[in-house]
C-alpha cells in the first residue's frame, strides 16, 4: 500500500543543498551589488559635502554634513549650492543670490543686497554687507551660465564679492543642498 504523504509528486524536484560557500559567495554579490549601486547614486544622483567655517550661519554650521542632489539640477535663486571653487582650493558651501541676466547691487554703507532693484534678505537672518573689498564695481549683471553666491553671515563669509571665489560657472556647482544629515540632533531638511 502506497503511502500518499510520503510521496512526492512526480512535477517537483527535489532543492539541491546549497552549501555554506555558495551561501557566503551569494552574500558577496549581494554586497558588492549594492556597494556599486551606493557609488553610483552618490556619483551621479547625488553626493555629500561638508560645510567648513562660519560662512553660512545660523544656516549651517561648521562641520554640518550635507547630502546634494545633481541629477538634472539647474541652480535657482535662494538655493543653497556646494561648489568647486579653484581659487580656494576646496569645496564652498554658498547661497544662489543671483542667477544669469540678473543685476546685483550692494549698498556697502546700508549694508544691503539688491537684486534685479528688490532687497535680497533670507528669512529671519540679519545678514548685513558692510565690508566693501570686493572683485567688482557694482551694479553688476550676471552672465548666463554664472551664479553669484554669498554666505548667510556675509561678514564673515569669502564667497563671490572676493577675486579667490568671483562668480562661480555651472559646470563647477555640485548640487544643491537638500538635507543635513549630520549632526543627528539637527537632522533635517534644509528650507530656502
Amino acid at each position: 500500500m502506497n503511502d500518499k504523504k510520503t510521496q512526492k509528486p512526480e512535477n517537483q524536484e527535489e532543492k539541491p543543498k546549497t552549501s555554506f560557500i555558495d551561501e557566503l559567495l551569494d552574500w558577496l554579490v549581494t554586497l558588492c551589488k549594492t556597494a556599486l549601486l551606493v557609488l553610483l547614486a552618490f556619483t551621479f544622483v547625488a553626493r555629500t559635502a561638508r560645510v567648513e567655517g562660519q560662512s553660512m550661519e545660523p544656516t549651517l554650521i561648521e562641520n554640518d554634513y550635507l547630502i546634494l542632489w545633481s541629477l538634472g539640477y539647474t541652480p535657482r535663486q535662494r538655493d543653497i549650492v556646494a561648489a568647486n571653487c579653484e581659487g580656494l582650493g576646496k569645496v564652498i558651501v554658498k547661497r544662489v543670490i543671483a542667477t544669469g541676466g540678473q543685476t546685483v547691487d550692494i549698498d556697502f554703507s546700508a549694508g544691503k543686497v539688491y537684486v534685479d532693484g528688490e532687497l535680497f534678505e533670507v528669512n529671519g537672518i540679519p545678514n548685513i554687507t558692510t565690508d566693501p573689498e570686493s572683485n567688482y564695481s557694482y551694479p553688476i549683471t550676471i552672465p548666463e551660465g554664472k551664479y553669484f553666491v554669498m554666505g548667510d553671515n556675509r561678514q564673515r563669509s569669502t564667497d563671490s564679492r572676493s577675486a579667490y571665489v568671483g562668480l562661480v560657472g555651472r559646470e563647477d556647482i555640485l548640487g544643491k543642498a537638500f538635507l543635513r544629515i549630520y549632526p543627528m540632533k539637527r537632522f533635517g531638511k534644509l528650507y530656502k
